[in-house]
């Protein structure tokens, strides 16, 4: 962070200093979990629901931290404020303020979308890290909070700002813009995922809309010509529009796209007269489409495009439980993708899966949970998505949790009204812990194994159960 004493945070803030020099100065960054200390840092404390930060003030300055930005005095130097979230958005916008100042300031590029976001936010920022000092978002830590200590963590050196920005109603990109303004804004797509809160794609548009209307007249918006909904959002900004699609009316255009026998993509970026090919080391044919947003937006930003393409070829991974490919000793290939889900990421998800097991003729496990924030119809889309994984030949799906049963009813509808002899097989389990149990026994290491949910369903350890150390589980792929 840019050092600021404690007298200027409680300017920026309309806070008072407590138990401390106000001459004191934050140089670390701002942070939440006290069990992480940033050294030097400004510990910024909540009083939660079940949890209160300030009772951990003492811990986190014990650890490093310079000092606390709270609702109350602690007994360690801190900054008390009336409401610490408005504080710390009003600290990150005040510090970006000051960086754009300078010559030359920062680059912020903000996305947004209903998937891929995360995985292109990666991509994206090891394209324009290869190219000079670039912060981006840690994870998916894109909301009120974790906007603005991603923007804390720029320095007088930070060129590109990459900023995923995630809404769950109406009006949040526009607060979060509120506290950093884009100059480049990148629109993914509009899908399903939230549509409980939504309740239509259409209000989905209007919000991840919001993105593109804060731009500046000097900015440039890049979005999906490939989304009739994204690309409708030319009109709502005055500011310079770049697309990229499979269309040739796109300015960045993506084709030829082809998959190896472990799902990774290959496909041609064309941009104007300039043609690169790029082999991708991250599974999923999903991931050209991402790969294309980002190539898009660090041209949008003034990189050559050959330059992307150099840094894409490099990506290997990504952040955690996104695609991540696995191979235990014994050979079962395990994909995963555990992180997120919603109906759009599990179709790409199962097509990866499906591919993997034509070109390689293994058993394709597919390990589901439940897919979160769908409204009234989140039984049919659980049931939709069932019904895709038997069409595709998915040779056993194994439902985990009450609420993802509907997927178990979809494939066996499909698997009933087969005309082969040796139709698939789907199981359901109710916990985790019985499914990891299960699994340990009727998998082989000749399968192929993919296991995805939203995060709330911690499908994470069903992959950690079965690449455990008894397991002797190693990364594979890169």
């Amino acid at each position: 962070m840019t050092p600021l004493s404690l007298a200027e945070i409680a300017a920026i803030t309309g806070g008072q200093v407590h138990d401390a020099d106000p001459g004191l100065v934050v140089e670390g960054a701002a942070f939440l979990d006290s069990r992480r200390p940033d050294p030097g840092g400004l510990f910024v404390a909540f009083a939660g629901e079940h949890v209160d930060g300030h009772d951990y003030a003492a811990t986190a300055v014990g650890g490093g931290a310079t000092a606390v930005l709270g609702g109350r005095p602690t007994g360690v130097p801190a900054v008390v404020v009336p409401d610490a979230r408005t504080a710390l958005q009003d600290l990150a916008r005040a510090v970006l303020d000051r960086l754009r100042q300078a010559v030359p300031g920062p680059t912020v590029v903000a996305l947004t979308g209903s998937q891929g976001k995360t995985s292109t936010k990666d991509l994206l920022a090891r394209v324009l890290g290869d190219r000079a000092p670039t912060v981006a978002t840690h994870g998916s830590f894109n909301n009120e909070l974790g906007l603005p200590l991603t923007v804390l963590r720029a320095t007088a050196e930070t060129r590109f700002l990459v900023l995923e920005m995630g809404a769950r109603g109406i009006g949040h990109l526009r607060e979060l813009c509120q506290v950093a303004r884009p100059d480049i804004s990148l629109v993914l797509n509009v899908g399903k995922a939230h549509l409980g809160e939504f309740g239509t794609r259409e209000n989905i548009a209007l919000a991840k809309g919001e993105l593109v209307e804060a731009l500046p007249a000097r900015g440039t918006a890049v979005l999906n010509l490939d989304d009739p909904l994204v690309a409708a959002m030319a009109s709502r900004t005055d500011a310079r529009v770049t697309g990229f699609g499979q269309g040739r009316d796109a300015d960045l255009r993506y084709s030829e796209i082809t998959v190896d026998d472990l799902g990774r993509p290959a496909f041609v970026l064309q941009h104007r007269d300039e043609t690169q090919r790029v082999a991708l080391q991250l599974l999923g044919r999903h991931q050209a489409v991402n790969a294309a947003a980002a190539a898009a937006t660090a041209v949008a930003a003034g990189l050559p495009l050959a330059g992307a393409a150099a840094s894409l070829r490099e990506v290997s991974s990504l952040s955690p439980m996104r695609m991540e490919l696995h191979e235990r000793v014994d050979g079962l290939v395990l994909v995963n993708d555990a992180y997120n889900a919603n109906p759009d990421s599990m179709r790409a998800a199962l097509e990866t899966l499906a591919a993997m097991g034509s070109r390689s003729g293994r058993r394709t496990v597919a390990v589901l949970g439940e897919m979160r924030e769908l409204g009234t119809g989140s039984a049919e889309e659980h049931a939709a998505v069932g019904r895709l994984a038997a069409r595709l030949g998915i040779d056993l799906l194994v439902v985990v949790g009450k609420a993802a049963r509907p997927l178990e009813a979809g494939y066996r509808e499909v698997a009933a009204a087969a005309s082969d002899d040796t139709p698939g097989q789907a199981r359901w389990l109710g916990t985790v812990d019985e499914a990891v149990q299960w699994l340990r026994h009727n998998v082989s290491g000749s399968d192929l194994l993919l296991v995805k949910a939203s995060r709330g369903a911690r499908l994470e350890r069903v992959a950690d159960g079965l690449l455990s150390d008894d397991q002797g589980g190693k990364e594979a792929g890169t």
